[in-house]
């Protein structure tokens, strides 16, 4: 048998199924160019939405600092309170007569 020119088929090694035979370069760089393209997408609008709870979070913490300062304020002015009617107290008490 001659098989001149012809050439033998590929040996059981170098055959790649028909689903798997790489495409021309350009079709390969254009699907990972899209792929690349959907994924940074996809990261940007995580990105956003990150931004967006942040910006959401920080306005929750800066309201709860105020809160927590403003209940500062109002612990030390009722204790100054307390403390002057207890000493008002005292000197009423003090001050009265003793009755028996």
């Amino acid at each position: 048998m001659c098989y001149g020119s012809q050439r033998l088929p590929p040996s059981g090694d170098e055959v790649t199924p028909p689903t798997v035979r790489s495409r021309p370069p350009t079709d390969v760089n254009t699907a990972v160019v899209e792929s690349l393209r959907l994924r940074l997408a996809e990261t940007e609008v995580r990105l956003q939405q990150a931004r967006a709870r942040e910006a959401e979070l920080s306005k929750k913490l800066r309201e709860m600092k105020r809160f927590v300062s403003v209940m500062e304020i109002l612990e030390s002015y009722l204790k100054r309170r307390f403390m002057d009617q207890q000493h008002q107290l005292a000197l009423l008490i003090s001050q009265s007569p003793v009755s028996k």
